[in-house]
């Protein structure tokens, strides 16, 4: 099937405290129903819009969520949009972190949150369900806030079929700077979910604080197939961010039924507790010296590979590909050696994204750029040469590797292993 033009638009809302949703709930559909009365057919709201995100201890008014839905369905129903939201929803298992996916007919489907961040474990059960909705504006990919880091999420969505990646979400930031908000999801991420899927995307996040304590980055994003943003809201303004994208089948269509491209791991004993490692971008003599004499304990170099089992040395095919570092990872690889020559402009989104999602350390030999960097296990680079800088040094700690925790109850190896079950099970 051909791709189809549609407009879209991410509805960017500030945030609101659970006891002021009754009072904002006017205003935020209001803006919905702007958002779709502007030809938009197909529009995403933030994560927790109903009633909130910190929704506390207190029980849930199911009266209150099917109120809400009946308006949410009464715009699509005028406008004939299609309307994602974010909200609290009774189901099977209790409630859960929700997206309602809400087409003129109705409520066409719901994508429950599966990797729960932080306290929303407090409120909510983990979805445990991965299947694209069928919709007048296509075939939905639906995935909420922190499901994004997790690689195999949209993989598996896109290999069901999904004609484009969906996510309410609720990025929130430390406030390390507040003239820069950072968020990893935000400022990453995101257009890497859409590039390594061949899928576009659409993001909607809020601004401003809730209760005090959560604090959110802004930019919602409309990214295309190619990983391209077209368009990128501010970090602390209300905005109805529009584009339009072409929606169809993947640009990249990894085919699900075949294994994804082979790592190359090494082979021999673990690596030390910490290790000095230096990178140097050609295989030179002189270079392993100068190394030794900067006290490096290993020298990596295009040609030159640690032997342990802790490495695999990775192509561009397999970093390219959400799932293929994910069981080498989860099998004991600490550090990927990628011998890159894809885009240069994908080259260091790539090598960090695979760093932060699966908690390793990178090295990348982007070869045709001349240039060597390394990434630790937060995505950070952590060092890299440049034009006569032809060897740098990082030091290696294995505990890194094994912190998998990002956040507080918020384990990705038990993240990945979860999915990675749950796409087992749909398979077979």
């Amino acid at each position: 099937m051909s791709a189809r033009p549609t407009p879209v638009a991410a509805v960017q809302t500030r945030a609101h405290d659970r006891a002021d949703f009754a009072e904002r709930w006017p205003a935020l559909l209001a803006r919905i129903a702007a958002a779709a009365e502007s030809g938009a057919r197909l529009v995403v709201v933030p994560e927790g819009t109903v009633p909130a995100y910190v929704i506390g201890s207190a029980p849930v008014d199911p009266l209150e969520l099917e109120a809400a839905a009946q308006d949410v369905i009464a715009v699509a129903s005028s406008t004939g949009a299609t309307i994602v939201y974010g909200g609290a929803r009774a189901g099977e298992h209790g409630l859960a972190n929700s997206a309602y996916v809400v087409t003129p007919d109705g409520i066409a489907g719901y994508a429950d949150k599966c990797f729960l961040w932080h306290f929303d474990r407090r409120w909510f059960t983990a979805g445990d369900a991965l299947a694209p909705v069928d919709t007048p504006a296509g075939r939905l990919g639906v995935f909420i806030c922190a499901d994004g880091r997790i690689p195999t999420i949209a993989a598996a969505l896109v290999a069901r079929g999904a004609e484009i990646l969906v996510v309410p979400t609720a990025w929130v930031t430390s406030g390390r700077d507040p003239h820069a908000l950072e968020n990893l999801q935000a400022d990453l991420m995101i257009p890497v979910r859409a590039r390594e899927n061949g899928v576009p995307l659409v993001a909607a996040n809020k601004v401003g604080v809730e209760a005090r304590s959560v604090a959110y980055c802004g930019k919602s994003q409309i990214v295309a197939a190619d990983g391209s943003v077209i368009a990128l809201a501010p970090q602390d303004a209300e905005t109805i961010l529009r584009g339009t994208v072409a929606v169809g089948g993947s640009l990249l269509a990894h085919d699900p039924v075949l294994p994804p491209p082979r790592v190359t791991r090494g082979d021999g004993p673990p690596l030390p507790a910490t290790l000095r490692i230096a990178i140097a971008a050609d295989h030179d003599p002189r270079l392993h010296e100068l190394a030794t004499t900067a006290d490096a304990d290993i020298v990596i170099d295009p040609h030159t590979l640690p032997a342990s089992a802790d490495v695999a040395a990775v192509d561009d095919e397999a970093v390219v590909d959400p799932r293929a570092l994910v069981a080498p990872r989860l099998d004991g690889v600490r550090l990927f050696v990628w011998r890159a020559s894809i885009d240069a402009r994908w080259v260091v989104p790539f090598a960090r994204t695979r760093a932060a999602e699966l908690r390793a350390y990178l090295v990348a030999f982007d070869s045709p750029r001349r240039r060597t960097f390394a990434v630790d296990p937060d995505g950070n680079i952590v060092c890299g040469t440049f034009g006569a800088f032809e060897i740098a040094a990082f030091g290696f700690e294995r505990a890194r590797t094994d912190a998998w925790r990002v956040a507080p109850a918020t384990d990705v190896r038990e993240a990945l292993v979860r999915i990675g079950n749950l796409t087992t099970v749909a398979a077979t």
